[in-house]
């Protein structure tokens, strides 16, 4: 009994510390800022019944004039989500799925694509660049281990930054 008091004490005196969580530091200019980018990726979702692991793949169309559009598809090719994000920021969903909706698109895919790729510095980008083409997000209730597959530098066509062109969510 007085050493469960003991410890009880010396856990209210001494408080609970939590590590911060590390920010990705990206360098500048780690892409080219017209190119084509393959990604592979896991996405780890924690829930209330344990975790769900889902493979995916990106295909991300950047412009240096007009934005960043990201594809991204399950393994048999079907999207899940579409995204374009423009040079101020803002994320249009240009298509979504049963998997993705599009406030989730919004609030967390266009944050990560920004965390990763974008010009501006973003504030918060939990996780950690484990290699120039090796990321991993970690945000409270999922994961992303994204994998950068392949770079093809060049401009891409302008019909992949027109929002009206996308199919609606």
């Amino acid at each position: 009994m007085r050493l469960n008091l003991l410890l009880l004490a010396a856990a209210v005196l001494t408080g609970c510390a939590t590590a911060p969580r590390t920010q990705i530091q990206r360098t500048p200019n780690s892409f080219p800022a017209d190119a084509l980018i393959i990604q592979r990726g896991v996405l780890t979702v924690f829930t209330p019944l344990g975790r769900r692991q889902f493979t995916l793949n990106g295909y991300l169309a950047s412009s240096s004039t007009k934005g960043q559009r990201l594809i991204v598809t399950e393994n048999f090719g079907s999207v899940l989500a579409d995204v374009l994000v423009k040079p101020d920021g803002k994320a249009h969903v240009m298509r979504s799925s049963r998997a993705f909706k599009p406030q989730w698109i919004e609030n967390y895919i266009a944050a990560d694509l920004q965390c990763l790729f974008g010009n501006s510095q973003q504030t918060d980008c939990p996780g950690r660049m484990i290699t120039a083409n090796h990321f991993l997000i970690e945000r409270l209730w999922y994961k992303l281990e994204l994998h950068i597959v392949d770079t093809k530098a060049g401009l891409q066509p302008s019909e992949m930054f027109d929002p009206t062109k996308g199919e609606k969510p």
